[in-house]
This record gives structure tokens, sequence and C-alpha cells, in this order.
């Protein structure tokens, strides 16, 4: 690929959590220059677990941080004092995007010279893309509200209706779950990114703009079809929230995900169960007709899938243009062909560790996967350096 599209771009990020480090990181992979503004005892990131194994005595890497970080630099200024303040006025003059999840309160300062509220940065940087990135945003009865990723999935609706599908039918008594990683933290930094751009693309006409994030609207979007269902005066539930059939599916040797929404999907998925006599009535040429009769046809399903093997079925699937894919481990997608041909994986250095294969992004542009510039920063080293932007 040639010039990545962000190019020239500067962005600063002043993170302890992960949506506007998220937002970054997607800036940052798109060619955005990445300047993680941290603490002098650093971003509360780099002490987020699981850390990445290295030798006796080492310090701890955050494999979060160690992603989230990827391709960036660091500069650290204590932002309590009048230094720390001036140190980061000096670098949002150079840069286009200020991405912050401070506390409100935080923002705050007597002296408007040195604040880091919407107003006092707008009065000082005019053309600054201000990103705010909260919970529940920075406006509103629950804008000074703290949350973890846990409470912004509830709060979103979306940890009610976990877990579904093959799930709940295994463990029906279940009490409601997370989903593993940082799911709606990365919706807020997905949204945030989005702001950030589309602040950006009218910054000649307008000036510099505020974007106000909540993580909460962002997981919120994904649950759109719950709150669609509102509408009938129906209220989603997690035993009802699932396709009528397919979903996940046993298999002898691990499970495949399956969903035909399209009638050429459904007519490959009879093929390739063999056309059984069950699924040529006519009846079920009819898509309401297979949602009715969802459970009857899952039943059918996991009948035939229980004794193949989960290779067999996915490829045979795809040549007949059924959506259907295996459930994978962590190494299978780290040394998966498609994944590579995809050019998903980058091996970056991290200090103390070497080379690791890190995830680059989950899009291609102009055909071409994108690149990461190297691994997460030392904490300070653009300090150490005598950045410009310090001197």
């Amino acid at each position: 690929m040639g010039t990545p599209p962000l190019d020239g771009l500067r962005v600063a990020v002043h993170a302890s959590g992960v949506a506007a480090a998220y937002a970054a990181r997607l800036l940052g992979v798109q060619g955005a220059e990445v300047i993680f503004v941290e603490p002098p005892c650093g971003s509360a990131l780099r002490g987020e677990p699981p850390f990445l194994a290295q030798g006796e005595g080492a310090k701890p890497t955050s494999a979060l941080f160690a992603y989230l970080a990827a391709g960036a630099r660091s500069m650290t200024c204590d932002l309590a004092t009048g230094d720390g303040q001036a140190a980061l006025g000096a670098l949002l003059s150079e840069c286009d995007i200020f991405i912050d999840d401070s506390p409100r309160a935080g923002r705050r300062n007597p002296n408007p010279g040195l604040s880091l509220d919407e107003a006092a940065l707008s009065a000082r940087h005019p053309q600054l893309v201000h990103v705010s990135v909260l919970p529940f945003g920075a406006y509103g009865p629950k804008a000074d509200w703290q949350a973890s990723e846990i409470t912004v999935q509830h709060a979103s609706g979306e940890g009610n209706l976990l877990p579904n599908g093959l799930s709940v039918e295994l463990f029906p008594d279940r009490a409601p779950v997370k989903i593993a990683g940082h799911f709606a933290e990365m919706q807020g930094g997905i949204a945030a990114a989005l702001g950030a751009l589309s602040a950006l693309w009218v910054r000649d006409e307008v000036g510099g703009q505020f974007v106000d994030i909540a993580s909460q609207d962002a997981a919120l979007a994904v649950g759109a079809f719950a709150i669609q269902r509102l509408g009938d005066g129906s209220i989603e539930h997690r035993v009802e929230r699932s396709f009528r059939y397919g979903g996940v599916i046993p298999c002898v040797d691990g499970h495949v995900e399956l969903l035909t929404l399209e009638q050429r999907q459904w007519d490959g998925l009879v093929k390739l169960l063999g056309s059984p006599q069950w699924a040529l009535d006519p009846a079920l040429a009819d898509s309401l007709e297979r949602s009715r009769r969802g459970p009857e046809i899952n039943r059918h399903i996991r009948e035939w899938a229980i004794v193949r093997k989960v290779d067999d079925i996915v490829a045979e699937g795809q040549r007949l243009s059924v959506p259907i894919g295996r459930y994978k481990t962590p190494v299978d997608i780290l040394h998966g062909a498609q994944e590579h041909h995809r050019g998903l994986f980058q091996p970056v250095p991290i200090s103390e560790i070497g080379l690791v294969n890190m995830l680059v992004s989950p899009v291609h542009v102009d055909g071409a996967p994108l690149s990461l510039r190297g691994g997460p920063p030392e904490l300070g080293e653009m300090n150490k350096v005598g950045a410009e932007v310090l001197s």
C-alpha cells in the first residue's frame, strides 16, 4: 500500500481507559502520528492484565496496553502542575485531534489558560478537534458517573441478553455474563474515532469542534434490535434472543457458526445437509415458516453436524455459498491461512520480550492491509530525547 489515509495527522490522547486509547489506535493504524500523554508514573493501562511473559525480575508488560499503544509515542507530564499543563498546551497547538477520557471535574482549572474543559480548549486551540470519551458522555445526569467495562455492558442492555442461543440452552439457569475483553469500551472507541474524523472532515468550514462520546450509547447501538422490538411491546430476553435456526452448532471436533438470511443461502444449506426429506417440505420454502419451525430445523442440523468434522462442513458449506465458519482458538487464528492471506497480524518489537505477532487492523485500504509503525512506546520516550514540544 502507498501512503496511508491519515498520514500527516497528529493525535494526542490522554487515556486511562480502553475507549479513548482504542480510538487513537484506530487512527494511528491508518497513518496518524499518535502521542500518548501520560502521567510520570504511566497510564493506568500499563498496569492492566493480562501480562506478556518475560524474564524473571523484568517489569510486567500489559498485553492490553501493548496492543492499544502499538506504533504510538509517549510523552509524560504532570497535569497537576503548571509546567505539565503548559507542556500539554504546547503539544496541542501542533495537533489536529485531542482525545481525552479524564473525568469532567478533572478537566477544570481556575486558570482558564490551563483548563482542559471544552470552552477553554476551544478558545486556545480553535482548530483542534476535541474528543471527549466517557462512559455516559460529558453532559446529562450521569456525566460524572464512573464505570467499568461490565458497568457499561449492563447499562447498555447487552449484559442482560447474555448468554443466548446454544449457551442458554445448555445453561438455562446461568446469570447474565460479561463478554470477554473490552467489548463495550471498544464500541465507544470506534464511535470516538468516527466522530473525530467527521469533525475533521468539515474543519476547514467550521473550525475545530467538541465531540462528545458516551460508550453506553455506542454499546447500546449494537443491541439495536432489542430497542426496535420495544415498538411492538416486546422486551427481548436472553432465552428469546437467538436466530430461529442456525447459530452455534456443535460438531464432532468443535463448533461452527451458521446463519442463513437469504433464500439462496437456505437452498445451499439444504444441499449441504444432503437434501433430506424433511428439508424438502414445500412449506419450508417460506422464510416465515422456517422461523416458526426454527427449533425443529435446528434439531435436524445438530443431529447431522455432531458426527462430522468442522473443516469438512465449512469447506463444503462455503463452496455452496452457505454463511458458515469455524469457531477458532487463539492459536488457530494466529496461524490461520485466511488470517495470513489478509495480513491481519504483524510482528512488532516489545521491549524485553522481542517480536510479538499483533493484530493490525480489521480493515483494508485500497485492497491492501494496513501496518503498524512499531510496538508500544517506552514511558516518556519523547521527554528523554528532548522532543521539541517539551523544549
